[in-house]
C-alpha cells in the first residue's frame, strides 16, 4: 500500500460574468480565477486490497461516489485503464462548504494531481484539466491552479502570470445560496454592469495590485446581496479597515477583500470574528 499526500487549494473569482444560457441547459461564463492558500488536505491510500472508502473530518460531506474526490478517482482510473486494488481517500476540510470557493472541486483536482504523479504522469496537466471537466465545472481550473482566465463551462483555460503579492480576507456568512436557483434568477435579471476582464488581465500583467482590487466584479454579487443585505455589512467592515476592493466569490456566499498588508487583515478579522466564525486570511498561491 502507498499513501499519497496533496494540498487542495480554494479559489476566488476576481471577475465573473454570465454570458448566456446554452442549448444544453448550462451557462457560458467568463472569469479570472485565483488560487489562494486556504486548503483542504488530501491523503490517498492506493492498494488497500479493500473496497473503496472515503473519510472526511467534517460532517455532512458525502462519503461515497457522490463526492467529487471519489468521482475524480474513478474517472482517472477509467481513463488510464488501471485498477488500484483498493482505495481510501481521507479529506481534512478547511475550505468552507457552499461558499463559492470551489472546495469540492479543489479536492477532486488534488486527487487527480496526486494519482497522476503516483503513476508517473501519464497525462499532461492540460489532459488532466480536461478530465476534471467530466467531474465538475471548477475542477479544470483547480487542476491548473494559479491565475487564469476561465471560459465556457470552465473547460477553456488560459494561464496568466502570477498575481502580485497581496493579502485576502475571506468571510463566509452562515447562509448558503443554491447555484441552480441563482442561475435561474440571473436569467431573469437585466445585468446592469459587467466585469472588465481586459482591465483585470492588464492589472495582473502590470503587477498593479490597486488596479486588480478596483476591477473586482461578479455579476452574481448584486443579485445575492439583494436577498442577503448582511453582505453589505461585511463589506462595510472591509471598507472601514483598509480594503482596496471587495467582492463575492462564485455564486456565494463567501465575500472577500484585498488589503495591502497582513496588519489590515488582522484588524478586519478581529472586527468580524464574533459574528462570523468562518473568517480567513489568505495569500495568492501560484502553481
Amino acid at each position: 500500500m502507498t499513501t499519497l499526500y496533496e494540498g487542495a487549494f480554494a479559489k476566488l473569482n476576481l471577475t465573473l460574468d454570465v454570458l448566456g444560457k446554452r442549448d444544453d441547459g448550462y451557462h457560458d461564463m467568463k472569469s479570472v480565477m485565483q488560487t489562494i492558500s486556504i486548503r483542504d488536505d488530501i491523503e490517498i491510500d492506493v492498494g488497500t486490497d479493500k473496497p473503496w472508502n472515503l473519510v472526511c473530518d467534517k460532517e455532512g460531506i458525502p462519503s461515497d461516489e457522490r463526492n467529487l474526490a471519489w468521482k475524480a478517482a474513478k474517472v482517472y482510473f477509467d481513463t488510464i485503464g488501471k485498477d488500484p486494488n483498493g482505495l481510501e481517500i481521507r479529506i481534512t476540510k478547511r475550505i468552507p462548504s457552499q461558499a463559492g470557493m470551489g472546495g469540492g472541486s479543489a479536492d477532486a483536482a488534488a486527487v487527480l494531481r496526486a494519482l497522476n504523479r503516483h503513476y508517473d504522469h501519464p497525462l499532461s496537466i492540460a489532459a488532466l484539466a480536461e478530465l476534471g471537466g467530466l467531474v465538475g465545472s471548477d475542477v479544470p481550473f483547480c487542476v491548473l491552479g494559479g491565475t487564469a482566465v476561465v471560459e465556457g463551462r470552465g473547460e477553456r483555460l488560459r494561464k496568466l502570470p502570477d498575481m502580485p503579492d497581496c493579502v485576502f480576507v475571506v468571510c463566509k456568512p452562515e447562509f448558503s445560496v443554491s447555484t441552480p436557483e441563482l442561475y435561474a434568477k440571473i436569467d431573469e435579471t437585466v445585468i446592469g454592469k459587467h466585469p472588465d476582464h481586459a482591465a483585470m488581465e492588464s492589472a495582473i500583467l502590470s503587477g498593479d495590485i490597486g488596479a486588480v482590487a478596483q476591477n473586482l466584479y461578479n455579476v452574481f454579487d448584486p443579485v445575492v446581496t439583494a436577498d442577503h443585505l448582511e453582505l453589505n455589512y461585511i463589506k462595510s467592515i472591509f471598507n472601514s479597515y483598509g480594503s482596496m476592493g471587495q467582492q463575492m466569490t462564485g455564486s456565494g456566499s463567501a465575500v472577500f477583500c484585498m488589503v495591502p498588508e497582513f496588519e489590515f487583515a488582522a484588524v478586519i478579522c478581529q472586527m468580524l470574528k464574533d459574528n462570523y466564525p468562518e473568517v480567513f486570511i489568505a495569500k495568492p498561491v501560484s502553481f
